[in-house]
């Protein structure tokens, strides 16, 4: 067998039949492109989702810890402990609030918790105020917040109660203008604090589409700038002096972090019992890798449905050689008569369906690129492109749809007698 002269055989019979060759190449065209179109665009919200935890801090363990006898002093003894810790841990921090909302001033700019009734008596809040947090020196590093101007809070700081702050960009921004904030003097609510330090924006550069969950995850990374950090000895002003009962642990990697969080929960159990308090270990990671495995069944999910399509074409593919085998019967009793093998028919048409669908694959990458292109941008606002695995799998797809399909119809024309097929008109 001449696979050459097979094949220019195939492009020849595919060619004189250009238009029921295109109807037949559409559906492997439509099906393609749907697969790869929403695979990449599952591919697309997963991004938005790796930027939303990313913003929340990597390798880290939120921990709740209270104890209710007044001599025990949980912050401290956690700290103490993850400093022995140091081959795993790179910090600890308290990550404490203040929801008194204090008015926030610097000369004539002023940021406060607006009030719009509801009726009833209800009250909701309107406007933006940012959240203010009490942390230690190393909060920025828990939280994944890098210094753009000035420093960031020192152990001295909270160990001497200075009145200091740490703002995020959005305040700073709100607050400042183009003013450098650092080195000048906030008050809340007339309290004054010195302004060390201001925070790298996190929302900078980060889209992450334009759907309504995109765009909730968006408002959340923006509102990560939108933040005030004052040391955790802060709570004597604004909180009464009430301990702070939850705090932030960074580990050294991802490795480190099942490890960290057995020890940690270790040691709050010897320390906390049941009878004077509580404490609850919560893994972040934990979460995205059940979003990660949410978004893989997502990926098969949509794949499945379009594949559907892919499903019909292959069958239109069936139908449209049983009818060239139909048309060509007489040609098949010559080639036989002459002394063809029946091997020879199978693959002349295993690769005239083969070609059909190979086109019609090329074309379906195409439109599913364009169609990609325009579901990133409309969606997430991105330039999102399909990855080279989905690309190469589709198009080896396309070709095995062929053969597949292919193959009854191919067998069909190769098990003709030679005699019956050479009466056909």
């Amino acid at each position: 067998m001449n696979f050459s002269q097979a094949f220019k055989m195939a492009a020849k019979s595919i060619s004189a039949n250009k238009g029921r060759s295109a109807l037949t190449m559409l559906g492997v065209i439509i099906g393609l492109a749907a697969v790869i179109i929403l695979v990449s665009y599952a591919q697309g919200q997963n991004m938005a989702l790796r930027a939303y935890y990313e913003s929340m801090g990597t390798n880290t363990i939120s921990v709740s810890a209270y104890s209710y006898r007044g001599n025990v002093d949980v912050a401290s003894a956690l700290y103490d402990y993850c400093l022995q810790l140091d081959d795993l841990v790179l910090g600890v921090s308290p990550t404490g609030y203040i929801y008194s909302d204090p008015v926030i001033k610097f000369e004539s700019k002023t940021i406060s918790r607006q009030w719009q009734n509801m009726g009833g008596g209800a009250m909701m809040s309107a406007g933006e105020y940012p959240q203010i947090v009490l942390g230690n020196d190393k909060y920025g590093l828990c939280s994944d917040y890098k210094i753009a101007k000035g420093r960031d809070l020192s152990y001295l700081d909270i160990e001497k109660e200075n009145q200091v702050c740490v703002l995020g960009s959005a305040v700073a921004d709100e607050l400042f203008g183009f003013a450098d904030p650092v080195g000048k003097t906030i008050t809340l609510n007339g309290t004054p604090f010195l302004v060390i330090g201001v925070y790298e924006s996190k929302s900078a550069g980060v889209n992450v589409g334009n759907s309504e969950e995109s765009q909730w995850i968006q408002e959340t990374i923006n509102r990560q700038d939108y933040i005030l950090v004052l040391p955790s000895t802060m709570t004597r002003l604004f909180n009464n002096n009430q301990p702070i009962e939850n705090y932030i642990i960074k580990a050294k990697d991802a490795e480190s972090l099942k490890e960290v969080s057995t020890l940690v929960n270790g040691f709050l159990a010897g320390f906390i019992s049941n009878d004077n308090g509580y404490y609850y270990i919560d893994n972040p990671t934990s979460y995205q890798n059940e979003q990660a495995e949410a978004d893989k069944l997502q990926q098969r999910f949509l794949g499945g449905i379009a594949a559907i399509s892919l499903l019909v074409g292959g069958i239109g593919i069936m139908n449209i050689m049983l009818v060239t085998v139909t048309e060509r019967t007489r040609e098949i009793g010559i080639r036989k008569a002459i002394g063809a093998e029946r091997k020879s028919i199978i693959v002349q048409f295993l690769i005239e369906a083969a070609m059909i669908c190979g086109i019609g694959g090329i074309f379906g990458i195409l439109v599913g690129y364009l169609g990609t292109l325009i579901v990133g941008k409309m969606n997430f606002d991105i330039i999102l492109i399909p990855s080279a695995g989905i690309t190469v799998g589709a198009f080896l797809i396309s070709v095995a749809l062929g053969i597949i399909f292919g193959l009854y119809p191919a067998v069909k024309a190769s098990g003709l007698q030679p005699v019956e097929a050479l009466r056909a008109d």
